[in-house]
């Protein structure tokens, strides 16, 4: 009887519960490892990162309170880092990035590898940097094997934007505005283009691009980052497994320029429709790869009559256990191995990259659609607002 007293007595106190709510108050505090601590708000920062011909440039860092952090410059957008936790819960870097704004600064000529950067006016290629619209002919700088490539010598990648912070709903974004003024690098009509990346709390990196024009222009919109998932330092990504849902892909000319053909994929090396490894065919003597030293190509997503976001392509490291899962509203995606990539860059880490050091999921409309008719047009409008959006969705297996 005394030792029911002395417990009731306790329970009044607020020391112990008859109840059985003990087991409630454990699961809202933390314990030693921290498992069972309330993630932590989402947050964005900022921090000077130099300047660009007296253009100050910034970094900004985005968290999640669930073991993802982003960091984005305002040159050029750049996703420079995305930090991720593995199967075991031990965070990695996993895009390729230089550590200075002078290392991306010096990313000119064959060197330009676009790590991470917003890609306009028009991403991937133009045959020999020609295009007509409406009886008109516009010519852009050359800069890719006779053929303009990702706007040019001087294209979005290259641009200080300007940056506004986003928070709310348990998301944090960063919300990049540039105009474009009609005849650079050729192409016609002001273009005023807006890319906001949000961070939510499901660990997926969102990234919407709006734009709208004064006259007649194409348009193609993406982000060129490399993955690794098994880490930004890791030798190459050819043991990670790849699905792409695509049962066809557009082959290209000796210049790296569509033919106009869509082909099964098939029976070919360019079937990733069910999980393969990266490097499983890449070295199989087949044309196309021969000419793009790897792949490099552009495959059509099977998108069906939907108009919204469908899965293009998801990636598994079977070694961390880290999986990325690519959605867009886009017809196509570019799926780049690195193939040009020659071991002269040092990346965040101090890694020096070099062929196969990571791969990129350009989402996007096809490669030099301005001059095949049926292909999806990138034809904009006054009037019109281009949208597309892409997800990089990340978890573990």
């Amino acid at each position: 009887m005394r030792g029911k007293t002395l417990l009731r007595l306790l329970a009044i106190a607020g020391v112990v519960s008859l109840a059985g709510c003990s087991s409630t108050a454990t699961k809202n505090t933390a314990d030693s490892s921290g498992a069972n601590t309330p993630a932590a708000a989402p947050t964005i920062t900022s921090e000077p990162f130099g300047q660009v011909s007296g253009t100050a440039v910034s970094r900004y860092t985005l968290t999640n309170g669930h073991g993802m952090r982003v960091r984005i410059l305002t040159y050029g957008g750049i996703i420079q880092s995305v930090e991720v936790p593995d199967k075991s819960g031990h965070v990695d870097n996993v895009t390729l990035g230089l550590p200075t704004l002078d290392s991306y600064l010096a990313l000119t000529g064959s060197a330009k590898t676009f790590f991470g950067a917003i890609i306009g006016r028009y991403g991937n290629r133009i045959a020999k940097g020609t295009f007509t619209l409406d009886g008109i002919q516009y010519h852009l700088p050359i800069n890719n094997n006779g053929n303009s490539l990702h706007g040019g010598t001087d294209g979005f990648d290259t641009k200080v934007w300007q940056a506004t912070s986003l928070q709310g709903g348990g998301t944090v974004g960063l919300k990049l505005q540039y105009t474009s003024p009609a005849g650079e690098m050729g192409y016609p009509g002001t273009l005023s283009t807006t890319v906001t990346y949000t961070l939510n709390q499901k660990n997926e990196l969102r990234i919407d691009y709006a734009a709208t024009t004064d006259a007649p222009t194409v348009i193609n919109l993406t982000n060129h980052s490399y993955f690794n998932l098994a880490g930004e330092s890791a030798l190459n990504v050819y043991d990670q497994k790849v699905t792409i849902n695509a049962d066809s892909y557009t082959p290209t000319d000796a210049t790296q320029i569509p033919t106009g053909q869509i082909v099964p994929v098939k029976g070919t090396p360019f079937d990733f429709t069910t999980p393969t490894a990266v490097g499983a065919h890449i070295n199989a003597d087949d044309p196309q790869l021969l000419l793009a030293q790897g792949y490099d190509h552009n495959w059509v997503i099977n998108r069906g009559s939907s108009t919204g976001l469908v899965e293009a392509a998801k990636v598994e490291d079977p070694a961390s256990g880290r999986t990325l899962t690519v959605s867009t509203t886009e017809p196509g995606v570019q799926f780049y191995t690195s193939n040009f990539i020659a071991g002269t860059f040092t990346g965040t880490s101090g890694h020096i990259y070099r062929q196969g050091a990571g791969m990129t999921f350009e989402t996007q409309h096809y490669p030099d659609s301005p001059n095949h008719t049926d292909f999806p047009s990138t034809t904009l409008n006054p009037g019109q607002t281009y949208n597309s959006t892409t997800v990089f969705a990340f978890g573990t297996a």
